[in-house]
């Protein structure tokens, strides 16, 4: 990494964001590598900007280089808002998760479509604060036509070493610590499906950005509450390790179908463009924004307040 060029001038719509596992995406040509500076602090790790056929995409360590984040710490806000700086607007990210299903087994790879936020407000989960109040809908927490394209290539995958779950809730507690048995219980009782510690703000951030954004989970465990062998480190890294293949040929399965004419628009997020920006533009009045904070939000959107 350290050769490549740490500028890049041609936009890049597509991102990845590797977790606990997924720390890189070998495989695919990498042409430079960014470290973007952003008002909330640099990216967790250095972007990688990789090339797919004809297709460029951003890579992300979530967790940094070599893994030295914990959840709680993972600088989400630079994470997201040094993505869409590049261009990026369409991102998938990977987590590792435990089930809470006898159905969902270790390796297999679940879409999900819900998520329940189990963190404890310790890590920062808002672009828009200290002046600049922004409130953004977020009953559906991913994105119906990315999680189309990325279940129809998992679903061509099958059966050659793939299993796919095409929707589930996603439990995200705080960590870094795993549940209690009762923890695990409690959780399958609300009807999660699995459970990760990195869902979230990453998915609500996302969503202030205007982002298409889709989270592909990867079973490493049954958590706690299955009546043998409990989680552990290195459950968790063996099996992300034996899975790593199955990941990087759903990526370049989904960035070869993403790269078809049919699928711009959802590429570019033209299907969110303006729903954040109209109800933060509109809730604090002028009066009362912060200079620091409407520069903030600049970032994000540049020429946010141009027509104010």
């Amino acid at each position: 990494m350290a050769d490549l060029p740490t500028t890049f001038d041609k936009p890049v719509h597509i991102a990845i964001i590797g977790g606990t596992g997924l720390g890189q995406l070998e495989g695919f040509t990498p042409v430079a590598a960014v470290t973007p500076v952003t008002p909330w602090g640099k990216p967790a790790s250095p972007i990688s900007i990789l090339s797919h056929k004809n297709t460029y995409v951003a890579f992300l360590a979530r967790h940094g280089l070599h893994h030295e984040f914990a959840p709680h710490e993972v600088p989400n806000r630079a994470n997201i808002a040094a993505l869409r700086s590049l261009g990026v607007r369409c991102v998938i990210a990977f987590t590792a998760v435990g089930s809470l299903r006898e159905e969902i087994k270790p390796m297999d790879f679940v879409i999900p479509d819900q998520v329940i936020d189990r963190t404890k407000g310790v890590r920062p989960f808002t672009f828009f604060e200290g002046g600049v109040v922004g409130h953004v809908g977020f009953a559906d927490p991913f994105d119906s036509g990315l999680a189309e394209v990325v279940k129809r290539c998992a679903a061509s995958l099958e059966g050659d070493g793939v299993v796919l779950h095409d929707k589930g809730t996603v439990i995200c507690m705080e960590g870094p610590q795993f549940s209690t048995r009762a923890e695990s219980h409690m959780y399958r009782s609300w009807g999660g499906s699995v459970i990760n510690m990195s869902a979230l703000p990453e998915a609500k951030l996302a969503r202030e950005a205007e982002f298409a954004y889709q989270s592909i989970c990867m079973a490493t465990d049954y958590d706690c509450w299955h009546s043998f062998e409990d989680v552990n480190v290195e459950m968790v890294g063996r099996y992300m390790q034996a899975n790593g293949k199955n990941a990087r040929r759903l990526v370049a399965a989904v960035l070869d179908k993403l790269a078809e004419a049919e699928h711009s628009d959802l590429v570019m997020a033209k299907h969110w463009e303006g729903v954040t920006q109209g109800g933060v533009k509109w809730m604090t009045k002028k009066e009362g924004r912060n200079e620091e904070a409407m520069k903030r939000v600049e970032y994000l959107f540049p020429g946010f307040w141009e027509e104010d």
